[in-house]
């Protein structure tokens, strides 16, 4: 939104977050979080209106310049409430129980999340987007603030007594209460699950609109590795390829937007967060080493261009969020007119871009008014085979005339106004960047990726961990604060662990060791399993709650199951693959009734009830038979396999110290060595690559 212009500045003047900061200076009299506007709504006897958000919401914007610029609609709120602006991003805590009172009153919810609570913080109403005045069957904030002002004043108890039987029945949706520890069938429900909402057109899952889900799409190459349906393989597949070919996916500058609003992926939501950029390119990852298939390595590698190119800061941490808007219009930064691609492109180049992305005159898409606007999506209707031989062109010259085009259009492109940034830095979404890029460091061979990771983890071990330990949420010009929760310890763990699989520099696994100690010791719930989302005091409704769910990133329970699991492994410590399966109890009603939307757990507690693999190299790091061994053990897609390096350089390699178990397993003959272990039984000590390879060829069909 970014409408500094002028007036007088309200207390966000003095916050933190970006998207607080944009809304400082609107009429409305916004109060950040905290005691101050309690006691002020106490005091007054007023109603809070709380509205949650984030920067690079589209509607969130809307709603700012419809509403709260206005000084109609200001006036209203600032006489009925204590108003309350909240970035949800840099309060997941509170959005996750608001969002809770939302669900449960609407059966929906979303952003701008929009609640109305009593001063003692219980809410009484909620809902999303309000435009202001009533359209389209939605009711309008200058209709809206006297109903509710009137409701409050003149029927107060039954207003009470509805924000009591709320808050009841929210503590049963946040804190379920415990049951049986799912089976290894529930991998099975999941498919079937995923098998009936799957789109055998165009890929994904459901109907508009629709997100890529990239936690449902490892689960099923895992699933394949696993029963080798080929069903699942082939879903995977043809959503990764459709969503890469689609609008959704910015062919010009890469990187992934946020979701489409239609079922073919077409038409997109134009925001570009980090954690997709992360996840979609751990699927594209893992679908390269599961096939071998050089498109998905291209893929991933383009998304990794994008984020170390423009949502990197300086100091090796990544930036949260592109906006959507720009110049003052959704998608304007991405979007063509056949004009301007005419005028920057020769005829060679703009008949290619023409046919491959099926633009037109008049603009390839409508908008809300049914009318095309001029304006062109770059949308690949088909695959560049299938173009080729259309056009009878050989594909090597296809392909090489849309790289040259797409390096002009990208230079044009620098020209135009650019979507906002958010440049706040967030513990747990840089976790998952720091696990993608060290898997893919891993799987591609390329050390930049492996240094890019390194760089952030070092940045958040500086600037985003206590002293005594503990991990911070949020960065921003140089101020990090909130507590940490679940997310950011089970993410960036994640990304310990992998930098540890794709560097084995021993210091990331006693990190990851240690933080994994911090986080049973913050978030575990000793009586009923499983972590809570916070560390400290009951949140802000006297409710310390539990997420288990994937939502837009996977739940930080699951991740920490996962996490435990190979630390476990990794280290031969049984106590931590213990907390794997009270996760499951502790969640288990709601893993049963919807185990395709607990996909990331359900993965985990099927690898871990299948026999894991456990492969130790020694030698030495920099010899070439070591570097074939471990190229190797990459070249083959085995996710139950957990991986120790053991240097010959040092008597006595710090490794030890952690996994003491590896101290017997040495280099024979002063040649990188593999000791092999699977279901708790190792094999003879392997010093040929040849047969390695075969070993853990042999490994993975046998899981099938």
């Amino acid at each position: 939104m970014k409408d500094h212009t002028k007036g007088r500045a309200n207390r966000l003047i003095n916050e933190k977050s970006p998207y607080l900061l944009d809304h400082a200076y609107n009429p409305v009299d916004w109060y950040p979080w905290g005691p101050e506007a309690f006691m002020k709504a106490a005091s007054l006897d007023r109603p809070i209106f709380l509205s949650i958000g984030y920067s690079t919401c589209h509607w969130c914007h809307v709603m700012a310049r419809e509403s709260f610029s206005d000084p109609e609609v200001a006036a209203l709120l600032n006489e009925n409430f204590i108003s309350v602006k909240v970035d949800r991003e840099e309060r997941p805590d509170l959005d996750h129980i608001y969002m809770a009172a939302c669900r449960y009153l609407t059966g929906g919810g979303g952003w701008p999340l929009t609640v109305i609570m009593t001063p003692d913080r219980k809410p009484f109403f909620a809902g999303t987007f309000f435009p202001r005045t009533t359209r389209f069957g939605r009711t309008g904030m200058l209709e809206l603030i006297p109903r509710i002002g009137d409701v409050w004043k003149n029927n107060r108890g039954k207003v009470l007594n509805a924000a009591e039987g709320i808050l009841a029945n929210m503590e049963n949706m946040l804190c379920p209460p415990p049951g049986k520890t799912p089976g290894g069938e529930v991998a099975d429900k999941a498919f079937e699950q995923m098998c009936e909402t799957y789109d055998s057109r165009y890929g994904g899952f459901g109907d508009a609109p629709k997100f890529p889900t990239p936690g449902r799409l490892i689960f099923l190459l895992k699933y394949w590795w696993m029963t080798g349906a080929p069903e699942a393989l082939s879903m995977a597949e043809m959503t990764l390829q459709n969503i890469q070919r689609g609008g959704i996916y910015d062919h010009v500058g890469h990187g992934f937007h946020r979701y489409s609003t239609d079922e073919r992926w077409f038409v997109p939501h134009f925001e570009k967060m980090l954690y997709d950029q992360a996840l979609l390119t751990m699927a594209y990852t893992e679908a390269y080493q599961a096939t071998g298939k050089a498109e998905y390595q291209r893929t991933a590698r383009q998304v990794l261009a994008y984020v170390l190119r423009d949502m990197t800061d300086g100091e090796g941490g990544f930036y949260s969020a592109e906006d959507a808007d720009s110049d003052g219009e959704e998608g304007r930064f991405y979007t063509w007119t056949w004009d301007e691609l005419k005028s920057i492109l020769n005829e060679a180049e703009f008949t290619i871009v023409k046919e491959v992305f099926r633009i037109s005159a008049e603009g390839n898409f409508s908008e809300e008014t049914g009318h095309a606007n001029g304006r062109n999506i770059l949308y690949m209707e088909a695959p560049l085979p299938v173009v080729a031989d259309q056009l009878k062109i050989p594909l090597d010259e296809l392909s090489a005339t849309l790289e040259a085009a797409r390096l002009k259009l990208f230079e044009a492109r620098k020209e135009r106004i650019r979507p906002d940034l958010d440049k706040k830095i967030l513990t747990d979404w840089n976790g998952l960047m720091i696990a993608s890029l060290a898997k893919a460091a891993a799987a591609f061979g390329e050390r930049k990726y492996a240094l890019a990771a390194e760089g952030a983890a070092h940045f958040i071990l500086k600037n985003l961990k206590e002293k005594d330990g503990q991990l911070l949420h949020s960065f921003y010009r140089g101020h990090s604060g909130i507590a940490g929760n679940i997310d950011d310890y089970a993410f960036f763990l994640w990304g310990l662990v992998e930098l540890y699989q794709s560097t084995f520099k021993t210091v990331y696994l006693s990190e990851a060791l240690n933080l994994a100690e911090e986080m049973l010791s913050l978030f575990w719930d000793n009586e009923a399993g499983g972590f809570f989302f916070t560390c400290r005091g009951r949140g802000p409704l006297s409710i310390r709650h539990k997420a288990s769910a994937d939502g837009a990133t996977p739940s930080g329970n699951a991740v920490a199951a996962m996490n435990l699991l190979r630390l476990g492994r990794l280290t031969a410590t049984p106590r931590l693959e213990e907390k794997v399966a009270p996760i499951g109890r502790a969640f288990s009603n709601a893993i049963l009734r919807d185990p395709s939307s607990h996909a990331t757990y359900v993965s985990t507690i099927a690898l871990a009830r299948g026999p894991g693999m456990e492969v130790v190299i020694t030698g030495d790091r920099k010899g070439n038979d070591t570097v074939e061994m471990i190229r190797a053990l990459r070249s083959v897609y085995l996710p139950n396999m957990v991986v120790v390096f053991v240097p010959i350089s040092s008597k006595k390699p710090r490794i030890v110290s952690i996994a003491p178990y590896v101290k017997a397993m040495r280099a024979i003959g002063n040649k990188a060595t593999a000791y092999v272990c699977q279901d708790y039984i190792c094999q003879s000590p392997i010093r040929d690559v040849g047969i390695l390879t075969e070993t853990l060829w042999g490994a993975g069909k046998g899981r099938r």
